[in-house]
C-alpha cells in the first residue's frame, strides 16, 4: 500500500516536471500526517510551490530551516557564503545578517562556530516572522528595517562580521527567473535594481560604520557583476577581493575595513581565504 502510494506521488510529480520526483515523494510522505495532508501537499507540489515552502523547511549547511510560505528560500550556494565568513571569523564574534530573510546564513554561521553575538534585519514582515523562528532558539535578534537602520546604535564601529545576501537580480531579468522564485519569492528578495547592485551599493556604503577595524563585509554576488561589486566596495573605502567557487557556482566579494594599525593592505585580491574548499 504504502509504495503505491509513494510510486503515484512520484509519477505525478513527475508529470507536473519534477526534475527529482524519487527525493521529493520521500520527502512529502514522511512530512505528512495523514493521507488527506499527504494529498494537499502533493497539489501544491504539482501547482509550482517550491517544495521548502511546502514542507515548511530546508536543508542548509546541514540544519533544517524553517521556510514559510512567501520567504526566500536559501540556496545551495549560499553555503559558501556562510563558509567564507567562518574562515574570517571567530566564536564570539559579533556578526550582522543583512537582508536576513529565514535567518539561515547567520544562523549558520553561528552553529560552525558554536557561539556568536547574531543580529538579524529583514525589511519584510512576513521574513522577519520567519526568522525569528531560527535566530531566537541561538540566541540572536532579529529586527524588522531597512539595513543598518534597524540595528542598535550601540553596535556602529564594533562588528566584526557583515554578511548580506543582498537580493542581486537585475530588474530586467525578474522575469527570467524560474516559476519557483518568481511566483512564490518575494519580489524584495529578488530584485536588485536596474543593474542588481542597488541594495549592495547601499549595504557597502554605510559598511565602515558600523565595521570594527579590520572587520569584513561579505556579499554573494554573480560572477558577471563581481568587477563592479568589488569598485563598489574600493568606492566606500573597503578593501576588496573576490573569491569564486567552481563546484557550486557561488561568488562572494570580501570588504575589509582598513585597520589604521597596519599599513601594508593590499589595495584587491582575488584569492580563497585560507580554510575554504
Amino acid at each position: 500500500m504504502e509504495d503505491q502510494i509513494k510510486k503515484n506521488i512520484i509519477e505525478s510529480l513527475r508529470s507536473a516536471g519534477c526534475v527529482f520526483a524519487e527525493e521529493e515523494a520521500e520527502l512529502l510522505f514522511s512530512e505528512s500526517m495523514t493521507l488527506d495532508e499527504l494529498s494537499s501537499m502533493v497539489n501544491l507540489r504539482m501547482t509550482g510551490t517550491p517544495l521548502e515552502h511546502v514542507i515548511g523547511w530546508a536543508k542548509f549547511c546541514g540544519i533544517r530551516i524553517i521556510v514559510d510560505p512567501g520567504v526566500f528560500v536559501p540556496r545551495i550556494r549560499t553555503e559558501y557564503l556562510v563558509q567564507t565568513a567562518v574562515a574570517l571569523s571567530v566564536t564570539g564574534a559579533i556578526v550582522v545578517d543583512l537582508c536576513c530573510g529565514t535567518g539561515a546564513v547567520g544562523v549558520a554561521i553561528a552553529k560552525w562556530l558554536e557561539w556568536i553575538q547574531l543580529y538579524a534585519v529583514d525589511i519584510d514582515p512576513i521574513a522577519v516572522r520567519c526568522a525569528l523562528r531560527n535566530v531566537t532558539n541561538l540566541g540572536g535578534h532579529v529586527f524588522e528595517g531597512d539595513l543598518y537602520k534597524a540595528l542598535p546604535a550601540n553596535l556602529r564601529g564594533k562588528v566584526n562580521i557583515v554578511v548580506a545576501n543582498a537580493p542581486y537580480v537585475p530588474t530586467g531579468a525578474m522575469e527570467l527567473l524560474p516559476q519557483e522564485a518568481r511566483l512564490y519569492e518575494p519580489k524584495v528578495a529578488l530584485d536588485g535594481g536596474n543593474d542588481g547592485l542597488d541594495i549592495q551599493r547601499r549595504v557597502a556604503e554605510e559598511a565602515s560604520l558600523w565595521l570594527a577595524p579590520g572587520g569584513h563585509l561579505l556579499v554573494e554576488t554573480s560572477q558577471m557583476q563581481a568587477s563592479q561589486s568589488l569598485e563598489i566596495f574600493a568606492q566606500f573605502g573597503l578593501i576588496p577581493r573576490l573569491i569564486h567557487n567552481d563546484e557550486s557556482d557561488a561568488t562572494v566579494v570580501i570588504g575589509t575595513k582598513p585597520n589604521l594599525s597596519k599599513h601594508n593592505e593590499p589595495n584587491v585580491l582575488v584569492e580563497k581565504p585560507d580554510g575554504i574548499d
